[in-house]
Order: structure tokens, then sequence, then C-alpha cells
């Protein structure tokens, strides 16, 4: 696709005005506050942005502020509206009142926009709703006269009974979501092809959730922070169905309230999820660093990987040796995860939406279109089927940047606007148009917010010099709800089918028409009702499991797995299918059956495994959950021989499944020096995740191997294990392996002097000076300043010892505790120096590369740089390195613990279940059981040093940052 342009030339009026647009129908001419107005707001005069589109499509500028306000999510209705939520009172606790606008008293509201003359321009808005139970919703969903929106911890319904636009009635449907005001909490809800409402939520919990038939759901990880509600939440707790489900969720519930079920959990912050119309599931999901962000196939029950399988451990925590950042950060290599999908790279993904249409040409339908805000662009994707899933080609539809996607071009202005291109959500429309939210910010993500004024725009997207109407939907005959049933607008057709649905077997006829529509996606909404008209309505789906089209097979299946309790005569018709994603779909349809009744079923679909595709692979042991004693006796039938022989399939569906019963089998394959290397590794892998006594045993033989190869392989997970999964399960003791350093006998008696008031203050200081040479003695007097029992006067004694500790971690982590060369840096003056990018190297390699990794050079200790210029602009990253504390990087909040034997211990939280697990800026790890803890608290402050406290003063600040936004084109 090439791009072509839309000018976008800023000039100098408040942000409150409409937008001025030109006559050219290839540009849109608008108006930016100017920077004296609007203090914090980069200057604009002169700057031009683009908006790039492919050749064939055109953007114009259908609605602005102040219309509506900042938008976080959108759906339209039968009339072809925009409804929009808005997010004005978003985080408003890290600003005050007088700085934004606020809605605080009244909240937020849910905004109707419409374009009443059909000039493709929005000319009519209207509230629906302000209501104080929203602050800062996320999502909405229009589905008749029924308006449900996402605000965290509820999910509500309004419903408009009369057509006025006002609600009648609110319902609080669900409730029971972690993460008010926070973005890592419940999302837009959409209706899926079979009929059922799907949503998800991030991983701010606790989630405990009750749906309307008395079903709980109680899910959890080791997260929180973000904002100042989010404080309790844990891992390792049991839902009604006896599962552990942690960090974001993908859920799917019955209209009417019961239901409720886990569909995928153990994601970070997936924004939205999608489904076409033949029941995939598509998400994104942010990231920890600034190079893992991801869109991904979602198939049902899958792990995505973010938190340890019981989310008491943090993806940082459970890093092996090896492994690059996006393979650890959603464990790849661990048995049970599913396949990542695409590495975007860096950037906030948001809203996202599988395109059917026919309105924007042939070309763009069944496209996958993700909203990327971090990046200045949407991605789009055509999935190409693989096996049981799916292979994501990148590419661009719309981006303030020429080659978002694949270059990323900087050029160092103090006011690039580009980037302040925000798509926070993308829809199709009744009239097949798509329609682009966007939040109009300096920044992204970070818990905060830099636009005062709640700016936002929508995009409409059409065919160039193409005029496409809204069409007019008809909702009373059979042959109208036909037409309805084929739109484009998802919600909007749900209606449909809810109405012919309830038409029974008089539909079935006219229905079953749409399998011969050329658009194949018609003929897979045709399947899901047909499913439910009746017995003649399902017998015509039946007749589809025979069909030639593999699509059409699978489908029917699904639609047949929705609207049936026994679903075992069509698995075992279509056991023997050569097709993997309709083997992988009778897998997963097992999970809750008893073994007894599918042995048979399984044993055919183990046999035509091929070791090759993780997709089945995953739909197998999804099938074997509960009962993988059983399934791993049947695979030694199919496979017979000893585990030094292993084919692939066997050794793969082995190491997914580790069952107990295999620890003898995968002990022996790790030591057989006759096996690859790589194959002793998946093995030695296996027996890892195997919480069992006798697999602990056989990694401590195993650790003692003449194979160098296997013995530090097994060393490590030994070192490993015995802080989480295995530490109960032996006395590691006898292993001499010790879970705490031994107290520094010298420094505990120069903090009692120091703490004695009686002491005279000489004798205190004394002590405490000696203490500040010490690491031990470092970590003491922190932990005093910490908890307000260090004066002052005696830490402004030590300040300039404290700086010249022998410990990393005492040094970067006292730097927020004692001062040093007190200075006032002001971004706004960095920010207009000039910058020498190749000093700023040489100032990164000695003062940031400690901790922070960039392009070649640097550690691992504080997030990944190599890409942060695609993610913030100049001003926000001064902004960021100047105020670190600010917006602390998920992940990354500092922790102090205290034992009960003295010793202080600051980091970032790795692992929080058998042991606590401590990562200190050194990267050591310091691990606590929980009965030695004393005291645990959450730092306010970030362990990043100030620039004050590393010596840096106004112009290295400049070089470091020009280096960091500079791009190396390839």
């Amino acid at each position: 696709m090439r791009p072509t342009l839309i000018s976008l030339t800023f000039s100098g009026l408040l942000l409150s005005l409409f937008l001025l647009f030109s006559t050219d129908k290839n540009s849109i001419d608008y108006t930016l506050m100017k920077p004296e107005n609007n203090p914090g707001t980069p200057a604009l005069a002169g700057d031009t942005s683009r908006l790039y589109t492919p050749d064939d499509l055109e953007a114009k500028l259908w609605a602005e502020a102040p219309m509506f306000n900042n938008p976080t999510n959108m759906d339209v209705d039968a009339k072809g509206r925009i409804w929009i939520t808005e997010a004005v009172n978003y985080r408003d606790f890290n600003t005050k009142p007088a700085e934004r606008l606020s809605h605080k008293q009244k909240g937020d509201r849910v905004m109707i926009l419409e374009d009443t003359d059909g000039d493709g321009k929005a000319d009519n808005s209207k509230v629906f709703v302000e209501d104080s139970l929203l602050t800062a919703p996320l999502g909405i969903a229009v589905v008749g006269n029924k308006v449900i929106v996402s605000c965290a911890p509820n999910l509500l319904i309004y419903t408009d009974d009369n057509g006025d636009d006002k609600p009648d009635r609110r319902e609080v449907f669900l409730t029971g979501f972690g993460g008010f005001d926070h973005d890592h909490s419940l999302h837009s809800l959409v209706v899926g092809p079979d009929g059922l409402w799907y949503f998800n939520t991030g991983n701010a919990g606790p989630h405990i959730v009750k749906d309307k038939s008395g079903w709980m759901l109680r899910s959890g990880s080791l997260y929180t922070g973000g904002t100042p509600y989010n404080l309790k939440n844990e891992g390792n707790v049991k839902s009604d169905d006896g599962r552990i489900w942690v960090g974001g969720l993908a859920l799917r519930i019955n209209p009417d309230g019961t239901g409720l079920k886990v569909v995928g959990h153990n994601f970070r912050n997936s924004y939205e999820v999608c489904m076409d119309s033949y029941g995939n599931r598509w998400q994104n999901d942010n990231d920890d660093q600034v190079i893992t962000c991801r869109t991904s196939y979602l198939p049902e029950y899958g792990n995505a990987g973010y938190f340890s399988s019981d989310g008491t451990r943090f993806w940082q925590a459970d890093r092996r040796p090896g492994q690059d950042i996006f393979t650890a950060h959603w464990r790849q290599e661990d048995p049970g995860v599913m396949p990542a999908g695409d590495n975007t790279g860096a950037g906030s993904p948001t809203g996202i939406m599988f395109y059917e249409g026919d309105g924007l040409g042939p070309q763009y339908r069944g496209m996958l279109l993700s909203c990327e805000a971090g990046r200045n662009v949407i991605f789009a994707y055509k999935p190409e089927k693989n096996g049981a899933g799916f292979d994501l080609k990148r590419k661009d539809l719309i981006s303030s940047f020429s080659q978002a996607s694949e270059k990323y071009e900087w050029f160092e202005t103090d006011n690039d606007t580009r980037k302040w291109f925000r798509p926070s959500d993308i829809v199709a429309g009744t009239d097949g148009a798509l329609y682009i939210a966007d939040w109009y910010d300096p920044i992204v993500g970070g818990h905060a917010m830099k636009d005062k004024k709640g700016y936002g725009r929508i995009f409409r997207i059409t065919p160039k010099n193409k005029k496409i109407p809204a069409p007019k939907l008809d909702f009373t005959t059979t042959e109208g709800l036909i037409e309805v049933l084929k739109n484009p607008a998802v919600n909007v057709r749900a209606v449909a089918f809810d109405l012919l649905k309830k038409k029974g077997d008089s539909a079935v006829e006219p229905v079953k028409s749409l399998l011969k529509s050329e658009n194949p996606y018609h003929a897979a909404r045709a399947i899901w009702l047909l499913a439910q008209l009746g017995e003649k309505g399902k017998a015509e789906v039946e007749k589809l499991l025979k069909n030639q089209d593999p699509a059409l097979r699978l489908n029917a299946y699904r639609a047949l797995r929705a609207t049936n309790l026994t679903i075992l005569p069509y698995a075992e018709q279509l056991a023997a299918d050569p097709d993997a994603a309709i083997q992988a779909e009778v897998a997963v349809s097992l999970r809750d059956i008893p073994f007894s009744q599918f042995k048979g079923i399984i044993r055919q679909l183990l046999k035509q495994y091929d070791g090759k595709d993780p997709w089945l692979l995953g739909a197998l042991g999804t099938a074997s959950e509960r009962k993988e004693m059983e399934v791993y006796s049947l695979i030694k039938e199919i496979y017979p021989g000893d585990s030094k022989s292993w084919k692939t399939p066997e050794a793969n569906l082995i190491w997914h499944l580790h069952p107990v019963a295999a620890v003898g089998d995968l002990k022996l394959r790790s030591e057989a020096a006759s096996v690859s290397e790589t194959d002793r590794k998946k093995a030695v892998t296996a027996l890892a995740f195997i919480r069992d006594k006798k697999a602990a045993l056989a990694m401590l033989e195993l650790s003692k191997s003449k194979l160098q190869d296997v013995s530090s392989n097994a060393m490590w997970w030994l070192n490993f294990r015995r802080t989480n999964d295995w530490a109960d399960l032996l006395d590691w003791k006898v292993f001499e392996i010790n879970t705490v350093a031994p107290v520094n006998q010298k420094m505990l008696a120069l903090k009692k002097i120091l703490s004695d008031d009686k002491q005279p203050l000489t004798n205190r200081i004394a002590s405490a000076k000696k203490m500040a040479q010490d690491p031990s003695g470092g970590d003491m007097l922190i932990e005093m300043r910490v908890q307000g029992k260090l004066s002052d006067t005696i830490a402004k004694s030590v300040s300039e010892l404290i700086f010249k500790n022998p410990s990393q971690n005492v040094r970067t982590v006292g730097s927020q505790f004692f001062s040093r060369n007190g200075k006032v840096m002001k971004v706004d003056f960095i920010n207009r120096m000039s910058a020498n990018p190749e000093n700023g190297k040489k100032l990164f390699i000695t003062n940031c590369a400690v901790c922070h990794h960039h392009g070649e050079d640097g550690g691992e200790i504080g997030p990944d740089l190599t890409k942060i210029h695609e993610k913030f602009d100049k001003t926000s990253l001064l902004d960021a390195i100047i105020n670190p504390s600010a917006n602390i990087v998920f992940g990354y909040e500092a922790y102090v613990v205290t034992t009960k034997k003295g010793e202080s211990y600051f980091g970032f939280l790795l692992s929080d279940g058998n042991n606590l697990v401590l990562k200190d800026v050194s990267g050591a790890k310091h691990v606590v059981k929980p009965m030695d803890i004393k005291k645990r608290e959450k730092l306010p402050n970030s362990l990043m040093p100030e620039p004050v406290n590393l010596g840096l003063d106004e112009q290295a600040l400049a070089d470091v940052t020009g280096y960091l936004m500079s791009f190396q084109k390839q």
C-alpha cells in the first residue's frame, strides 16, 4: 500500500475552537492552542504534520472537541451515529483541579455524535448520560436500546426505553472488577457471532465478580500500583470452577447475566478483544518494556504468559539465561503458554477490530486493525492461516509517520506534534466507513495525561473520491433483518441476529440463502444463527460438517458446540479431520469431559499431531487439563520405546503436559548423551515445571551430571525453584542453599548506637558515618530514613558518604532519601538547548548503562531504552529523566523489605508467593521467606536517581536525551 498524505497545518488558536476545514479533499487544516495559553503544551507554530493512508483511501476529520472530550472508546448504532465514552476525570489525582478540565462532581459522560445532513462531517452532539459512577470509562457497546459501559468496578447497562436518547434505567450488570480509574481495568464489550457477550479486563485486580446465577470469578496477581486505589492484589486464588485465573482476562457471558466464563487469561493489559464471524478472537497487549507489545490470535482458554501460571511472579523473575526480552516477557519457552503473535515493538496498543465489510473495497475485507497510540499508527493485518493458528504480517493503515511499522523517522524538533496522534479506538460504521477516535495528547501511558482540555478528534476513512452514505436499516421484516445481519457494524448486526433467532423455523430458508453470499463472513454469521433456529436449522448446520471447505466445517462445529450440551457425537465425526484448526477445536471442546468418555477421540487427535504446530499442541494440552496422567499413558501406548528415542511429537506433548509420572522418563532423557543438547534442555525444563518432590530430587541428581550443559542447567533451575514452586518440597538447608544473607553484626551494633537518643549527637553521627561506608550499613541508613527514624541533621552529615558507598544499590536508592548538590532543573530550559548525541552516548554508558540497555550497550535492571524515541517525544523523555518518580514504569515500582533479624532489602518486586524475591539495582536477587518479614513497604519514589545525584548538569541531560532520541537509519 503506497501512502498518500493529508497535510495538517497548525496555527495558533484555542483548542476549544472547532477545527477549520479546508476545501481541499486531501487536506485538513486545523488549529491548536498557543503554548502561552496552555502551559505544558509544546509550541506548534509553523509545524506541519501529515496523516498517511493507503493510496486508495482518504481520511477526513469527522468531529472534534468541543463536540466531545477525550475519547477512550466508541461504538456505532443502527442510525449510523457514533457513541463516545470520555475520560475527562482520568487520573485527576495526578493534577491540581485548576490545571485541567474536570467533571468530577457529575462524573464522566457518554456522548452521541451524528452527521444529520450526510456531508461526511458530524454536525450534532448530545450528552446521553453524565453519571457519578463514571470515572474514565474505557468501553462502550450499543446493542439496540441498551448501552453497555465498562467502568471498573462496574459493567453498567443504560436502557433507553422510549428512544429519546436519555437512559430510563441504569443497571449494575456486573461489579467487583479491580482497577478503578486505571487503564489496566475493565474494557469494552462486543457481541460475538454466537450472540453471547464478550469483554475483557486488564491485570489491575483483584477481580471478584459474581454473575447472576451466583457463579463467582476470583482472579488476581501480585500487581498493584498505578493509582492510589490499586493497593491490594494477590495471585493463586481459585474461581468457582476450581481453576486459577490470573492477570488480564477475556470473558464471556450470556446477555441475561448468567454463564460468566473465562475464555483467555494472563494478559498484561489487552485493551479490547474482538472477534471475526468465524468465532476467532483477536487482541493486542501492552508490555513493561518498550520493545515487546504484541498483536495476537487468542485461542480459547489461552494462557498469554505475562505472569507465572499462579500470578505470583512477574516475568522478570522467571527470565532464564539466554532468553531475549520478548521470549521472556511472554514466556514463550514455558509449557502451556500460547504463541505471542506479532511483536509490534514499542508502543501502547489500544482499540482493535476485524473489518468484514465491503465498503472500502475487497482488498480490505478480512483485515485486522489494531490502534497503536504510542506509535501514532493503526496497524493492519490480513491473518494467514497456519495450522491451527495464524501468521500476522503487519502493515500501516494510517499514521502520522510515513513508515511507522518499518523504519521510524525521527526529526529532533522541540514541537513534533506528529506524535500527538493517539488513536484510542476504531470501529466500522453502518456505512462501511472506518471511524478512528483520537485522544490528542503529548504523552501516552505512564498513568498520566498532559492534555489539559480533554481534546479529541474522530476521523472517517473512506475510499478516495467516493461517497458512501449511511444505509437505512429495516428491523421490521425478515428481509430487512437479513440485510442488517450483513452489516459491517458488529453490535448493530447483533440486534438482527437476536430478532431472527426469535423467528425460529420460519427464518431458516432466508438465513440459509446467506450461505451462498459472495462475502464469506455473511455465510459464517448464517451458520451461527442456523444452529439456533430449532431442529430444522440445526440439521442444516450438521450437513456442513461434511463440507469440502474446512472453514465451514470448523464454523459449523463451533456453532453446534455453542448450542449443544453433548458435543461428543460431533467430536467423533471430526476427530480424524485433516485440518489442524478443526483438530484443535475438537480438542478444546473436550476440556470438561471425563477422560473415559473421549479416550478414542483424544487418541486420534494425538496420533495426528505432527510435532510442529504450537496452536494444536496448546489445544491438546487444554483437552488434557486435569487428566494429564491418563493422557500421558495414552501417549506412551502410541509411542512405545524409552525416552532417549522419543520422536518430536512425543517429546513436545510430554514437555507440555509434564505429569509427575513422567519424572523418570524426563530424567533419563535429560542425561542421555545420545540426545541432542537442545532436547536435553527441553527435558530438564519439563522437569522444572513439575510441582512434586520427585522432580526436585531428580533435578538434584541432574545437577551432578557429567554433561556440563545438563549440570549447569539443572543447577540454575534448583537455585530458581527453591524460591517458588519447590520452596516447600525439600529442606534446602541440607543442600547448603541459604535464602537470606547473614546479618552484619558490626553494623547492627552501630545502628543500635545511632538509634539511641540518649547517646551524644557526635557519637551517633560517627556511627552513621561508619555505616554509610558499608553496604549493609548503607541499607540500614536508608531503611531508617524511609521510616522517619534518621534526622535531617544526621542524614546531611552522611550524604556524601552514601554516594561513595561500595554498593551500587545503596548509592542508587540513597539518591531518593539523601540530598546531594541540591539544584532545580527545568524541562523547558533543557529542551531548548542544542544536543551533542556523541557526548550523550558517553554519558549514557557512564551513568545509565549499568541499569538500562540502549542498542548494543547497557544492562537489564531497568527498562530497555533502545526504542524509547518511538514512544516519547523529547519533552516527555526529559520529564521522565528529570522527574523519574512522577510516572514510574509498570513493574519497576520499588519496595523496601525489613526482616525480623534487621536486614533491609530494596528493589523491584519479582515474586510474592512461597518466597518474596526482590531484585536490587545491581541485579542481585534477595529471597526472603514471608515468615521472616517484619515489614514491607512500596516506596513512593523511583529507584532511578535524579540527574543531580548522578552529577549531571543541564547540558549533559540535553546530550543524553539527544542520544536516546536519535535513530540510526538502516
